[in-house]
């Protein structure tokens, strides 16, 4: 099994289609299934069902993909970190993000890389919370800004940024509006804008109503910031959300402090225990240390 074979196969897996890996992969159509018929006769098993239309993965190519995944992974880290002996940084660097998280300003950290390492190529996704720790884990994403949901993850570490409290976001005509601040039960019953499930706020939210017996219901599901905003200016809901929210459409909307052990928002930098050379790079901008103290588990 050689290394050129996965990275065949996970184009494959990942395209769904040999013609589209082949011209991805910049070699013939014909090599590349050659090279995956010789990967499946050797593993045993067929990788793929073939179609006219498309390729999808078999259970065992389901099985082989997270392990190729990061068989590649591994060797091309193991090639960069020693360009990065040399003084070199080169490679991919995968960056993860959740939305807003109100810590840092992450196209200029990005754009400052950039110009310092012009050798790497830099791949940013905006994701949940929950679905990047997963990613950094499996060694699918460099490096991750989070807000921490499991204090314990397995398989990485967490470098913590900041801290802030959590409040309601409702139109000044809601009755909390009224309040200072609210307990959670008096929130049972009310309809709820929020993001999609694994983002960090809906997580949080979930497990403080989880812990009073009560389900959070939300009717109305965002996946960006803007919406959720408006979407609570009309009074089609309130949200539960981190305190910085507010300073967003502080003369439009009503934030009322909400006090509960389980709504901290904690935005923290995810890391492999053996993060790559450029990832602690980057890390190194954002002024502080993959030794620091980090939240770590193994």
């Amino acid at each position: 099994m050689e290394l050129r074979q996965l990275e065949h196969f996970i184009a494959v897996a990942e395209e769904q289609h040999f013609t589209h890996a082949a011209e991805l992969l910049q070699i013939s159509q014909s090599g590349l299934s050659a090279s995956i018929r010789a990967l499946e006769t050797e593993l045993g098993s067929p990788l793929f069902v073939r179609s006219t239309r498309r390729v999808e993965l078999t259970p065992a190519g389901r099985a082989f993909l997270d392990e190729a995944v990061r068989t590649v992974a591994s060797a091309t880290a193991a090639k960069n970190a020693v360009a990065a002996v040399q003084g070199v940084l080169r490679g991919t660097m995968s960056v993860g993000t959740e939305q807003c998280l109100g810590v840092l300003n992450l196209p200029q950290e990005l754009a400052g890389f950039r110009s310092r390492h012009p050798g790497v190529e830099v791949r940013l996704s905006y994701e949940g919370s929950a679905d990047l720790v997963a990613k950094v884990g499996a060694g699918q994403v460099d490096l991750a800004l989070v807000a921490i949901c499991d204090p314990d993850p397995i398989g990485l570490q967490l470098v913590p940024l900041s801290v802030e409290s959590f409040v309601v976001l409702c139109h000044p005509s809601h009755p909390v509006a009224a309040l200072t601040s609210v307990e959670i039960d008096r929130l049972v019953g009310e309809s709820f804008v929020g993001f999609l499930p694994g983002w960090g706020a809906r997580v949080l939210a979930e497990r403080a109503f989880a812990s009073i017996g009560s389900p959070h219901r939300v009717s109305m599901e965002v996946n960006d910031v803007h919406t959720l905003l408006d979407l609570v200016e009309h009074g089609l809901g309130i949200a539960i959300v981190p305190e910085h929210f507010a300073r967003k459409r502080p003369d439009k909307l009503a934030a009322v402090a909400i006090d509960h052990d389980r709504l901290q928002w904690r935005v923290a930098v995810a890391l492999p225990h053996q993060p790559s050379p450029a990832a602690k790079e980057l890390l190194s901008q954002f002024d502080v240390s993959a030794q620091s103290a980090p939240t770590a588990a193994a």
